[in-house]
């Protein structure tokens, strides 16, 4: 496996992943709208959803000589060719959802892939939008050597006045796409900020 490299003139991959697995879950519905804003509005930069459903559950007497299982092994590449990741993740219990540490478990296998690349977090639920989600996956990302862009925050009241999302989970809140759109350029610009030191 060979990492991505990036230079200030290049385009910044950016893998994006959700917590949910649910088809119409307003978190993979964020990950849809971003993907949608890099196109139309943000130039040199390219998001890719990764979908974490395939992964078996983490069992290292699935891995052989050096290598993983198919679904993991193209997981693994899929993070390591990124430059950069944008994380959109649901609340469950105080924490980050169960699928999406399985997929950071199997990622942070030796040799980590997610090792120095820049990363980002998105979420949207009730009460406090998924924010405690964020805190509990930012200290994960301390060991993993995931840098995280500060600021904007992004944490999304879905069920408050007026409608966030349509039925099929798609975002359609102007203003939440604007606040969306300035997280993207955030994690653009530390990406290529983290990538030019190294």
């Amino acid at each position: 496996m060979e990492a991505a490299s990036v230079s200030a003139s290049s385009l910044i991959r950016v893998a994006g992943l959700s917590g949910s697995l649910r088809k119409a879950s307003y978190n993979r519905g964020l990950i849809r709208s971003a993907i949608e804003i890099s196109k139309t509005s943000i130039n040199g930069l390219q998001i890719e959803y990764i979908d974490i459903s395939p992964l078996p559950l983490l069992n290292t007497d699935l891995e052989g000589e050096g290598s993983f299982p198919p679904a993991i092994e193209a997981f693994r590449q899929k993070i390591l060719e990124a430059d950069s990741i944008l994380f959109a993740s649901p609340e469950y219990n105080y924490s980050f959802t169960a699928p999406l540490k399985n997929a950071i478990d199997w990622a942070s296998r030796p040799p980590n892939v997610w090792a120095d690349k820049a990363a980002a977090i998105v979420s949207a639920g009730g009460d406090f939008g998924g924010g405690r989600s964020q805190y509990h996956l930012r200290q994960v990302g301390v060991y993993l050597d995931l840098h995280f862009i500060n600021k904007p925050e992004f944490f999304l009241n879905a069920f408050q006045p007026p409608a966030k999302f349509d039925s099929d989970g798609n975002l359609i809140d102007e203003q939440a796409k604007e606040r969306l759109k300035e997280v993207l350029l955030s994690l653009q610009a530390f990406s290529l900020k983290l990538h030019r030191k190294q």
